[in-house]
């Protein structure tokens, strides 16, 4: 089996990169997280739809895309990357069911266990969020609702929804990783690089390595679609993405701490993320099961 990337598979990944680099560049990214409350751009959601991003796995014939789940996963490790925000996967799943979800007219969110992301800014939902009460959420660009006591759902089972969201989390690994070597190089101490130093050196390194591990299984799981092996990829994207946003902060030093390094949003949203779809607990449990 040949996991590497096609040519238009290399094509599709840097025209989405160009397109959010032009549309959610860094100074958007800022200004999305000072907004109160969230808010979802619509015409950005427009801009999208009109890119494709949520008709990519609709069949050309019913007027979408044709593509399958592994370009699926390279968009939303692109879209990972730069931390964009909104009920992207849930909105992609309901292309084809949801009237407008595909051309990115219609936002969709969808309960996912006890939790609601983007309940107030979405046209539909998928489930039954009923009694449903605004909670303070870590990240700033993810707006919770949490369902009453009793009330849950059983969290969303879709493979796709799954691997879709360790691909987001793929993604930010990887961007957090180019962040802290980026700044490695340039911090110097003593005299010279930071990145020079052994402690330094190796905490780059070990975040590299997490992060291409998280790559290959969840670059498999979207070959193979199979749901154990999704399950796999979900608990290692979580970790590279939490891990390695924790590692940046780290070499960052003090600056990381502060609100003006982005490092905060992509542990944030990592943490928020590691709670939807599959918990670390869920995937465990049925990665035991399949043993």
């Amino acid at each position: 089996m040949d996991f590497r990337l096609t040519d238009d598979q290399h094509a599709l990944r840097r025209g989405v990169r160009d397109l959010l680099a032009a549309r959610f560049p860094r100074t958007a990214l800022r200004a999305a997280a000072d907004r109160e409350p969230p808010a979802v751009d619509r015409a950005l959601w427009r801009e999208l739809g009109d890119a494709g991003f949520f008709a990519l796995r609709l069949p050309e014939a019913e007027g979408g895309v044709g593509l399958g789940l592994p370009e699926a996963v390279l968009v939303f490790e692109e879209a990972g990357r730069v931390l964009l925000p909104g009920p992207l996967v849930a909105t992609h799943l309901a292309a084809g069911t949801v009237p407008g979800a595909a051309t990115g007219e219609t936002v969709v969110t969808a309960v996912d266990g006890a939790l609601v992301a983007w309940l107030d800014e979405a046209d539909a939902v998928a489930g039954d969020a009923a009694g449903a009460v605004a909670v303070r959420s870590v990240d700033p660009l993810t707006p919770l609702h949490r369902l009453p006591a009793g009330a849950a759902s059983e969290p969303a089972t879709d493979p796709a929804a799954v691997l879709l969201t360790a691909a987001e989390q793929l993604g930010s690994a990887a961007r957090t990783t180019e962040l802290a070597v980026r700044y490695a190089k340039e911090r110097e101490q003593f005299g010279r690089p930071i990145g020079g130093f052994q402690a330094v050196k190796h905490l780059c390194a070990q975040m590299l390595v997490r992060t291409e591990l998280a790559r290959a299984a969840v670059y498999a799981a979207a070959v193979t679609a199979d749901r154990v092996e999704i399950a796999g990829a979900k608990l290692l994207a979580d970790e590279a993405a939490i891990q390695g946003a924790r590692d940046c902060l780290q070499v960052h030093g003090g600056m990381g701490f502060t609100w003006e390094a982005d490092v905060h949003l992509h542990l944030k949203r990592a943490w928020v993320r590691a709670r939807f779809r599959q918990t670390a607990d869920q995937a465990e449990e049925l990665l035991a099961a399949a043993l």
